[in-house]
Formats: C-alpha cells, structure tokens, sequence
C-alpha cells in the first residue's frame, strides 16, 4: 500500500510535491549558508584583530621591580612567544643644525630597542629612507628637526643633559598610539595623542645615552601564539584572563597594557552586530520560504481532505492514513532538505570558494544538521499536521460538499494587525532614542549583551502590516465587485461579471497569496536597502575619514603656504584645496580649529546636509563667507557651554608671530557633527582668511586633493615620491581598509549577496508556485466553464485577471512594507552605520530585477494555467 501511494504521489501530484520541495530547499539553503556565514565571519573578525595588532603585551615593569626577573615571569607564561625588554626615556627636547640653520622641540620619548627586536615585531616600525637600524628618528620628528640620515642630533635628557647621536635613518611608527600608551590606565586617562618627537636607539647605545638619566622605564614587548577561541568574545575572555593572571602572579611587579585584549574587545562588539544583521535580515527570508512551504501545500488542501475521505471509505484505519500522509511529509522533507544543503554548498562554493564558507569542519556540519532538522519539521507541519487535524475534526461527508464560506479569522475579527502595529511604532520608539544602545559592550568587561526586545519592532511591522494587507485584500475582493468587473471587462468580455464573482468567492487563497509575495517582496527591499545605504556610508566614513579621494598632511608646525597647491596639481589631479588646522581653547577645553575656503571647500571633499544642523551645507558656508567671523561649533560644545545662535564665542588661538596665546572673537553660527579629516568630538570651523588675519599665519595644515575619483593610489604613490617624508600622503583607497569595523572586513555584501540571491528565489516561488497550484486545482472549474459555453479567449482572460491582480496588489503591498522595514532597520541599527545616513540608498537595479522576476514567476503560471485550461473538457473531466 505504502509503495503504491508513493508511487501515485510520483505520477499524479509530482508538480504539488515538487513545489514543496523546492519550498524546504529554499528553507534549509538560507539557514545552513547564513548559519556557516555568520560563524566564519566571527572566525575572521578574530583573525583580523589578531593581525592588527603589532605587539600583543606590553609588559611595564614597576619602580623597584627587576625587569630580567618580570621578563623571566612573562616568558613562562603560556602562549609566550617572544618577550623582549625596552626601554623607555622621556626627553625634555631634541636639537639639530642642519644647512646653518638650528632647529629645536619640545619634549619627547627615547626608546631602547634590543636586537632581533623588528623580527619578532615586523608592524612596528616602518622605514622611510636610510638605514632600518642603528638610531632611527620618527617620520614627524624628523620633520620637526629638518633632519635627515647622516645628520648629527641632539637628545636633552632630564639629569644626563644633552647627548649628541648621529641618525642612521627615518622611520614610521604605524601604531604609535599604542606603543606610547600609558600602560594600566582606562581609556579616558590616555594622551590624547603620541609623542611628536621620538627616536629609538638599539639597546646598548640607549643604555649609554641615558646613564644618570631620570625617568627611565622598562616594558616586556610580548608576542603570543596562543590558539584562541573563533568567536572575538571567548578570545578576548581568554586572552583577558591570561593577562590578569600574570598581574596576578606578578605580585605588583608589572602591569599589562593587553593591545589584543583591546583589540579583541572592538572585534567582539562587531561579531554581535553580525549576530543581529543575521537574525534581522536572514531569519525572515527562512520564515519566508517555511510559509511558502505551507502556502504550497495549502493549496491542494481540498483535494488532499477528499483523498482522505476517499481512503475513509475504502476501509483504511487513521492509522494507515497518519502513515500515508507522513510518507509524504517524510518525502517532501528529506528530498527538500537534501536538495537545499546542496544549494547552500553550490551557494558556498561559487560565492566564496568553500561549501563551508570558511567554516570549520565542526560548525559547518552542525549548521548543515540544524538547517536539514529544521526543513523536516517544517515539511510535517505544512503536510502532516493538517492531515491529522482533518482526521479529528472533518468527516467522510464533509469531504463530498463543497466548501462553505466560513467566518472571519478570529485576528480579523479582534483587529490584531492594528495591535501588532501599534505596539511596532511603540517599540521602535523606545528602541531608536539617542540614549538606547542596542548592542552592550563596556570595555574590558567580558560579558557583551545585545537588547534583544528592539527586534519586536520589525518583527512586529512585518507581521502587522502583513496582516494588514491580507483584511485590505479580503475588503476589496468581497466589496469591489463592480470595480473587479470593470477592471477585468477587457479581458474577460461578457464574462466579467463571473470573473468578478469568483475571484470574490477566492477571496481567501488569493489574499494568501498576495500577502505571501508582498513579504517576499518586501524582504528583497529590506535587505537591498540596508546592503546599499552601508556600503554607501561605509564610503562617506572613508571620505570623511580621508578627507578627499588624496590627502597631503603638513607636520604641525610647518608653515606651508596656500601656494604650495600649486606643486601638487600632478597628472590627474582636478582641483586642490588647502585646509588650515590649528588648536583653539575654549575656556579650559582645548579643540581643533578647521579654517576652510567657503566658496571651494566642496570642490575637493563632500559636504552633506547631514553633517550640519542649523542649516544646509550650502547655507553654512556662505555664513561663513557673508561673515568672516562666525563660527561653526560641535553640538556637545554648544550643550557644554548653553550657546544660542549669534552668540559671541572668545576662542584663544596661538599667535603666528609672538607663539602667545590670543583671544579671537567669533560669533556662534551653527551645529558641524562631521567634517572632513575632523575627529569624532568637538571641533570648530571658521573662516580661513579670518583666521589668518586673527594670527598672523595663512599656513595650510592639510591639502584636499580631487582626483576625480579614479587612479588615487597611483596619484598618492607619486606625491609621496616628489614630497619624501615632508609631508603624510594618504588616499581613499588606503584609508577604507583602516576605517572600516571588523564587521566591514567580512564584507557584509557577502551576507547580503546570499540573501538578494534567495530573495529574488523566493519573490519568483512566492509569485509563480502558490498561483499554478491554485490554478491547477481549478481544472475541474475551467472545464465546467467550457462545458456551458466559455470560449478559450475568455478563460486566458479570467487567469490572466487573477494573476496580475495577485502581481499588482503583492508588488504594491510590498514596496510599502519594505519601505517601512528599510526605514526601521536602518534606524534600529544605527550602531552599524558611521556616520548615521541622512537618507536611504536605494538599489534601483535590483529592486528591478527582483520585480521583475515575481512578474515572469506569475505570467509563466498563468501561461501553464491558459494551457492545461485548453484541454479538451471531457478529458479534463475524465482525469478528475
């Protein structure tokens, strides 16, 4: 019996189980790619953290501690690799004569650096030009001092005076905000900036120099091997935990400054993010195609409750007929689940070159295990369970009528879609304040808490506005009537009146199935939308971070002219605007000045509106023009000091001519959150010339190259070349490798690229599969309709009808849902962008395409429908 029913399913409802098995496939690809995705992409944050991070530890030993005894200590500890002794001097000013000419600094640092030291730390040091080692001078330093190797230098040392040594070469100190920290100390209590005046002498020449020196310190450089955990949580805990416990066995005698904890600790904030991005933009699209599942199997429901009457009668036990229906569940779920794991490892092997996605073997399987459970118990809740609730509740007499109208759903009734959406815009409120932080991480702490309530907000939108659609869809189908008529006359011609009348009395199934593609449809511009406005502020973050697509950084106290515009304007450069950059204090705060050109700063760099308020970008800076005086503030500072537009603000500026410092009035204009090549905090912008004249120096701190935005890295190369260590060259190419998060450098297109790819899947099932279903199941009807007299035109006209109002009303109904959900996720998960968008980026192309795709999907079942509707009645009658 079991073979011959499987046997029946295979010839008779081959296209019904297909369908469902395409729904599973769909189902258990999506959550077995993004499930291997998301646990490489914490893999890989991990890796990056490790590799950004030049030294590990480092080690500082304390007053009165012996530093072989702590380097004894740490090189015992497990995981240790390498741990080498520095040497630390403070300088109170460096000196050097160089073309008749005497140069002199301020304070600096003067480091000892023992043998083997750059290859066992490689990132720490760059060399610029000369000799890589010997006496090497810092990039900035060497600058300062207008030295360059062969030049003879002079260190003062607290207690030892000064000390002639001759430079040997120039180097770049890539992390020296590490290097130079203040090892024990909590973020706020670190220097602002490093040292601008450093040289690093090998370890016995540094003990000469600094013989009856003062303020002398020695750090344990610490390189480890330890295999750490995938996750950036449990390596940053591991890691944690292993410096604690060599404070603790140290007994006071050093303090960890643990450069990979803090590292580890960004990267774990960011395999959070990925955690979110995965359950706000991978969970639907699997939910998505399980209803899809069910909506297939659904639609051969009335069939299916006449079969089982059918077996009733014939003798068969419910028994027997429970063991039939979980056949085919049992077949829809294991032949869906097989064929959506060989998806997911095709999607893996053309995306990203391993059926894993990177994964290791352990979590790769167990992902593919959870995704295969979940497509079978999917397939027995869309077959097995109706089957079963038919057996307790519909008779073998019920199974011979046709089916009568019923009552409204109970959610119908009670309004349950205006409460999903009510308590939606509820939460969304309570989750996008600007004190509600979604993802938790306080630094140094182990413990990284995500609020996971704020998913009520989407989740809650989707659901509503779902529901939503469906009781519109049902209003409009069993009041519209006459429109439905009119709007299907010139298809149906005399038959419009029927047409009308029964896509009322379908009124049910084909609200499911418009709801069902708004969703998928809506999911596709959810995460389109979302994919696109990251990628485009990951950009304006590189452009604001850079400052223009090639920018030239003067050394502080350099006094290069605007002129100097004139020599960068290399082959390929369009325009050059100066950027001056000084220090101002406003009351005892000290913040960095920007004077800018109004009239064309935004020739060379973007100013968006987002980046002010108070005004347009363009209304700003003509204040600035019309009035020299005024000012741009930040919105802290204008909190901190209760200012109101027009406001005089006394800021003290140092004077070109006499190094004093003045104070300059300005007058409060407006808010600036961001500007180009500007920190995060507080800062100012104000008219260049005014600021020139104010004190006495036109000297430009950066130059702001347009290239068009093409051959950057070819342009900065050259200025690099023509301008030697004078002058910091970066271009935009290089700085969106450093700005970006450890989520960036996953390439979170890798996730969205698996999505849009099953979205435009799913959009086409949800279109295309629940429409020749229905339509299939209708057969019965249109040779009914042939029998009494309906021409073959008016039968293409009646399907044709049903489908594109399923294509117009499923299209429509999703734009607006996905509009709503893009604008929530967006603002839900603004810890992702940086800075905030001002607007949504919308992919057109995609959005096309994806469109494009349901309409083919519902046209190609029309068209099969039209066909099957062509066949002879009484055959069709005959099969039936």
């Amino acid at each position: 019996m079991i073979t011959a029913w499987a046997g029946g399913l295979a010839r008779h409802r081959i296209g019904r189980l297909l369908a469902a098995v395409a729904g599973i496939a769909l189902a258990v690809a999506l959550i077995a790619a993004l499930g291997s995705f998301l646990t490489a992409s914490k893999a890989t944050m991990t890796q990056r953290a490790v590799r950004s991070v030049a030294v590990d530890w480092q080690v500082e030993v304390q007053p009165g501690a012996d530093p072989n005894a702590v380097r004894s200590l740490v090189q015992a500890a497990g995981g240790t690799r390498a741990a080498l002794p520095v040497g630390f001097a403070r300088t109170t000013g460096f000196t050097a004569t160089v073309g008749g000419s005497t140069q002199t600094t301020g304070p600096g640092v003067a480091l000892g650096l023992p043998s083997g030291y750059r290859s066992h730390f490689p990132d720490e040091l760059r060399t610029l030009s000369g000799s890589g080692t010997g006496v090497l001078l810092a990039q900035q330093t060497a600058s300062n001092l207008h030295a360059a190797p062969g030049d003879t230098i002079g260190v003062r040392l607290p207690g030892a005076g000064l000390r002639q040594v001759r430079v040997d070469g120039v180097v770049d100190l890539p992390q020296a905000d590490s290097l130079f920290q203040k090892v024990g100390a909590p973020t706020q209590s670190q220097p602002t900036a490093p040292p601008d005046n450093v040289v690093l002498l090998p370890a016995a020449r540094f003990a000469s120099l600094t013989h009856g020196a003062t303020g002398v310190t020695t750090q344990i450089h610490v390189a480890r091997d330890a295999r750490l955990p995938a996750d950036p949580a449990a390596a940053f805990s591991s890691v944690t935990g292993a410096a604690h416990n060599l404070e603790a066995r140290s007994a006071g005698s050093a303090l960890v400054g643990n450069n990979l904890g803090a590292a580890l600790d960004s990267a774990r904030q960011d395999a959070l993010y990925a955690q979110i991005l995965f359950l706000f933009l991978g969970v639907p699209g699997a939910v998505l195609a399980a209803a899809l599942t069910v909506a297939v199997a659904s639609a051969g429901g009335e069939r299916r409750r006449r079969e089982q009457g059918l077996l009733r009668l014939r003798g068969l036990r419910p028994r027997q007929i429970t063991t039939l229906a979980g056949l085919e569940a049992a077949l829809v779920g294991v032949v869906g689940g097989l064929a959506g794991l060989g998806l997911a490892a095709l999607t893996g092997r053309l995306a990203f070159g391993a059926a894993s996605f990177g994964a290791g073997a352990g979590t790769w399987a167990l992902w593919y295990a959870v995704a295969f459970v979940l497509g079978v118990a999917v397939a027995a809740a869309a077959v097995l369970v109706p089957a079963l609730r038919d057996l307790r509740t519909v008779t073998v007499a019920d199974t011979r009528r046709e089916p009568r109208g019923s009552r409204s759903p109970w959610w119908l009734r009670y309004g349950l879609d205006f409460a999903l959406l009510t308590g939606s815009w509820l939460v969304f409120r309570a989750s996008s304040g600007d004190r509600y932080a979604l993802v938790l991480a306080p630094e140094g702490v182990p413990s990284v808490s995500v609020s996971y309530w704020a998913f009520l907000g989407p989740t809650l939108l989707w659901l509503g506005a779902s529901l939503l659609l469906w009781r519109l869809t049902l209003l409009v189908l069993a009041h519209g009537r006459p429109a439905l008529a009119r709007l299907a006359r010139p298809l149906t011609a005399t038959l419009a009146t029927t047409t009308a009348v029964v896509l009322s009395r379908r009124r049910r199934p084909l609200a499911r199935s418009v709801v069902l593609l708004a969703l998928a449809v809506s999911f596709a511009i959810s995460t389109a939308v979302f994919n696109s406005t990251y990628r485009q502020q990951s950009e304006v973050d590189a452009r604001l971070t850079n400052g223009a697509d090639v920018t030239v950084t003067e050394p502080p106290d350099a006094q290069v002219r605007p002129g100097a515009a004139d020599t960068l304007k290399v082959s390929g450069v369009r325009y050059v605007e100066p950027l001056q950059h000084r220090y101002a204090y406003v009351g005892a705060d000290l913040q960095d000045l920007y004077g800018v050109q109004p009239a064309t700063v935004a020739r060379a760099t973007s100013l968006q509106d987002a980046y002010f308020s108070g005004g347009t970008a363009g209304q700003l800076m003509r204040r600035l023009a019309q009035r020299p005086d005024n000012l741009l503030v930040s919105a802290e500072t204008v909190h901190d000091f209760q200012l109101s537009p027009g406001d005089t603000v006394n800021l003290r500026v140092q004077d070109a001519r006499t190094k004093a410092l003045r104070t300059v009035p300005f007058h409060y204009a407006g808010i600036v959150k961001e500007f180009p090549t500007a920190p995060k905090d507080s800062f100012f912008v104000a008219n260049a010339a005014y600021v020139a004249r104010a004190t006495g120096s036109d000297a430009v701190g950066a130059f702001l190259l347009d290239t068009g935005g093409s051959h950057q890295q070819q342009i900065a190369a050259h200025l690099r070349k023509q301008l030697g260590t004078g002058a910091t060259v970066t271009d935009l190419t290089q700085t969106r490798g450093t700005v970006g998060t450890s989520l960036t450098s996953v390439d979170l297109a890798g996730l969205t690229r698996i999505e849009l790819a099953f979205a435009v899947l799913l959009a086409a099932g949800a279109g295309g599969l629940v429409l020749a279903l229905g339509l299939a199941e209708r057969r019965r009807t249109f040779a009914v309709a042939t029998v009494l007299g309906a021409k073959s035109g008016q039968l293409r006209g009646m399907v044709l009808t049903e489908a594109l109002l399923l294509a117009a009303g499923g299209l429509a109904g999703g734009a607006l849902i996905g509009w709503a959900l893009s604008e929530m996720l967006v603002k839900v998960l603004t810890g992702v962008f940086d800075p905030p968008p001002a607007s949504l980026s919308v992919p057109g192309g995609y959005l096309a395409l994806t469109a494009g795709a349901a309409v083919v999907a519902v046209l190609a079942a029309a068209l099969n429908g039209i066909r099957s509707a062509g066949r002879p009645a009484v055959e069709e009658l005959r099969d039936l």
